[in-house]
């Protein structure tokens, strides 16, 4: 890792302490960054009937997707971009097909879609939310070959992958009812390096049967692999989700906040430096929030945090890959991120 500058002092309150999304997208796309999320109507083999018709037992009904599938995605884009330019006018957009699993198609399909998005104005790369059981890996890697098909610049120049973790305990991926064990992940982020596409990982912390050291292991597994970004999400209970009845039956008790932040905490610290953290809590919709109640103040938690890794004077891969410097990243002072 290049040397930080000679001014940071690691005891210093407000540094940057891990590695953030805007440092992140700013250096592969040139300036701030925001994401559009766009619904292409696209399903998940664990709703369709292809592995199970129940879900991932945290899953929301609507599988995190805007509700907007009915319309076109020019039009989708249309709504939310002259949004975004009123509240950030210099930043660049990403369409981010958010909504269930959107390689869960034939590649005739999901190449109809991918030209659809390279042609929204104004666009400046894609992210993709799917599975890493959806890619073909091991038998003929069509739909990988499609993605990377797009990464060009006069297509899609920038594509990320958000593929689901969760955890990387099988015994825990199974009680959530995922369909598939950690080692699917992992080829599957290998492939997608392979076909030159970023991985970011999504992981939750406090599924039904993890341990409080679930999220660090699952950090652990993570470094191994060309991973480039992380989104972490503390556990929900949707409305709808299956996990709603363990929850209310109290067979699925929720860490407190306090919890989360420390778990959170030792994660970081062991997590690559160079990998993006893009969340750090998750985001619930409006009326889906069950428990806990905490969730439905992010900032809070995010304030907690902070304060938490100043008062441990601890950042981002400190434990095991920078132990005595900063890396350059804790330099910015990004609020957003």
């Amino acid at each position: 890792m290049s040397t930080p500058p000679a001014h940071l002092d690691p005891t210093s309150a407000g540094l940057q302490r891990w590695h953030p999304a805007g440092v992140f997208f700013r250096a592969k796309l040139g300036a701030a960054v925001r994401k559009a999320a766009l619904d292409a109507g696209f399903s998940c083999p664990n709703r369709d009937g292809t592995l199970s018709r129940a879900g991932c037992s945290f899953c929301n009904p609507a599988g995190s997707g805007t509700g907007l599938a009915a319309l076109p995605l020019a039009g989708q884009w249309a709504l939310q971009v002259p949004r975004i330019r009123a509240r950030d006018p210099q930043a660049r957009i990403l369409a981010y097909l958010q909504a269930y699993s959107n390689t869960h198609a034939s590649p005739e399909r999901l190449r109809a879609v991918l030209e659809e998005t390279a042609a929204l104005p104004g666009v400046c790369g894609l992210c993709l939310g799917t599975r890493p059981d959806c890619l073909d890996v091991g038998s003929g890697e069509a739909r990988l070959d499609v993605l990377a098909s797009f990464v060009r610049p006069d297509g899609l120049p920038f594509m990320q992958l958000d593929l689901g973790l969760q955890s990387a305990d099988d015994a825990v991926l199974a009680r959530a009812n995922r369909g598939h064990g950690a080692r699917v992940f992992a080829e599957a982020a290998q492939a997608a390096a392979a076909h030159g596409l970023l991985v970011c990982a999504h992981l939750v912390h406090g599924l039904p049967g993890a341990g409080p050291h679930d999220l660090t292991r699952s950090v652990e597994f993570l470094n191994a692999l060309p991973v480039s970004g992380v989104k972490f999400h503390n556990l929900l209970v949707c409305r709808g989700a299956p996990l709603a009845r363990e929850w209310q039956e109290g067979r699925a008790p929720l860490p407190e906040l306090e919890d989360y932040v420390a778990a959170l905490t030792e994660a970081l610290e062991r997590l690559r430096p160079d990998i993006c953290v893009e969340r750090l809590f998750a985001d619930p919709a409006p009326g889906e929030l069950v428990a806990p109640a905490w969730a439905a103040d992010k900032a809070a938690g995010l304030r907690l945090l902070r304060r938490e890794l100043d008062h441990r004077n601890t950042w981002q891969g400190r434990l095991d890959f920078c132990p005595e410097r900063l890396p350059d990243w804790a330099g910015y002072h990004l609020p957003n991120t």
